[in-house]
């Protein structure tokens, strides 16, 4: 029986160490997350940066897009949303683990949430297929063969063109669970509270545009408003996130 109480220490100190570790790994991935959405404003600024125009009205237009410039393409397909979706992964699971004692019910509700929505996201996205059928209707040889990879493109746009119905609800729960963990951050106050309401409001702001965006397309203009804003809001609740991971990894071991 004197054994148990070293093997507990041991226990809890190896605990403490994976903790951290995962904090670690989720404040990396909430600064690379930093970087990559500033990187999308800068993309937006240049030569057809912009994720929606009359440059790809139609599926033809998307083909052209893909041949002549494939990694803007991809961009305007929703790459960097993929890469910021990945990314959260590991920070949604750091936010969880630091509040799993204090509000264990809404925190592994939020990162439920944001792994369904994340889940639908990524399933869904048509980049890289449509990469893929551009260069296969370049090559095409037939004008029924041409047929056949415009309809299959105009499926999958249908489907996976970024703010419009057909990504709605990828993007409805990843912000909504976004928005949860930031309520959850701002009841048990381990991160501080600009933190919490930027994430609140910069969430918040992006769920409006996304219901603009993709239902009242006449609206994209004014819609755009409320994703600069948001965004800016998002990318300061990450780097928040990032600083207050490395804190928690930082902090002395609990006895």
């Amino acid at each position: 029986m004197s054994q148990l109480k070293p093997n507990r220490v041991m226990d809890a100190d190896t605990a403490d160490s994976h903790e951290k570790n995962l904090y670690k790994i989720g404040a990396v991935a909430a600064l690379i997350a930093v970087l990559v959405m500033l990187s999308e404003i800068l993309i937006t600024f240049l030569p057809g940066g912009g994720a929606r125009g009359e440059a790809t009205e139609t599926v033809l237009d998307w083909f052209a897009l893909f041949q002549n410039n494939p990694l803007m393409g991809l961009r305007n397909l929703g790459l960097v949303n993929m890469i910021a979706t990945l990314l959260s992964i590991p920070i949604f699971f750091a936010l969880y683990i630091a509040h799993r004692k204090a509000d264990k019910v809404y925190g592994a509700l939020a990162l439920i949430i944001f792994i369904i929505g994340a889940t639908v996201y990524l399933a869904n996205n048509r980049a890289f297929s449509m990469l893929s059928l551009s260069g296969k209707y370049a090559d095409a040889t037939t004008d029924t063969q041409r047929s056949l990879f415009v309809a299959a493109g105009e499926a999958m746009l249908a489907q996976a063109e970024s703010h419009t119905p057909g990504t709605f609800v990828g993007f409805f729960f990843t912000e909504m669970s976004s928005i949860a963990i930031s309520i959850v951050m701002l009841r048990n106050r381990l991160f501080s509270k600009t933190a919490a309401y930027a994430g609140i409001v910069g969430f918040g702001l992006l769920f409006i545009f996304e219901i603009l965006a993709s239902f009242v397309p006449a609206w994209f203009s004014v819609a755009m408003i409320f994703a600069v804003t948001g965004g800016l809001a998002s990318i300061t609740w990450y780097g928040l996130i990032a600083r207050g991971l490395f804190k928690l990894a930082s902090a002395p071991d609990s006895d």
